[in-house]
């Protein structure tokens, strides 16, 4: 038996990928974690809601209106949600003072643990969790993460499927806040 295990063992030692496959194990990894998202193109009014931040402040239709708004549906437990925080959290550092303003409503069932992640991680954009009124102001969730782009007059512009990158972000909210 150690007969066949040491030429397995020494030719498993002299193996050495070719470049083209580490850039294939590149690229597919690079999508695991970089999954693109599906951005469709919207006109539809948004509806009237109101929700309570983790803060204990409330978040509605009127308090966002005049500004360019993303609202962001997520979950603690999502991978790709987590993933893209960090550059929701430096997009909304850097536009939070240009008539932008960015709201993440979570789906999870425990605010408790929303609040524990949020400030475990440091995030200091307004979080609040998502209700039916929230739900059925921007239509079917049908899975997170998943955004909207809300124009200074209350339209929803875009929706975002998938995992937000800040290249997006810039690209997407820009012409917006150029809008009158």
């Amino acid at each position: 038996m150690t007969e066949i295990k040491e030429p397995f063992l020494k030719r498993l030692k002299k193996a050495r990928p070719s470049i083209y496959t580490l850039a294939l194990l590149g690229v597919a990894v690079y999508f695991w974690f970089r999954p693109p998202a599906s951005i469709s193109d919207e006109t539809k009014p948004l509806s009237p809601f109101t929700t309570q931040l983790i803060d204990g402040r409330l978040a509605s239709k009127d308090h966002l209106q005049g500004k360019v708004v993303l609202v962001n549906f997520w979950a603690t437990w999502c991978p790709f949600c987590q993933h893209e925080m960090p550059a929701m959290e430096t997009f909304y550092q850097e536009y939070k003072n240009k008539d932008f303003e960015m709201l993440a409503l979570s789906i999870d069932d425990d605010a408790g643990v929303v609040k524990q992640f949020i400030a475990k991680n440091g995030y200091s954009f307004p979080v609040g969790m998502a209700n039916s009124t929230t739900t059925s102001a921007f239509g079917r969730i049908p899975g997170v993460p998943v955004s909207f782009l809300i124009d200074k007059h209350g339209i929803i512009r875009k929706t975002i499927s998938g995992q937000l990158h800040s290249g997006n972000l810039k690209d997407l909210v820009a012409p917006l806040l150029e809008e009158q």
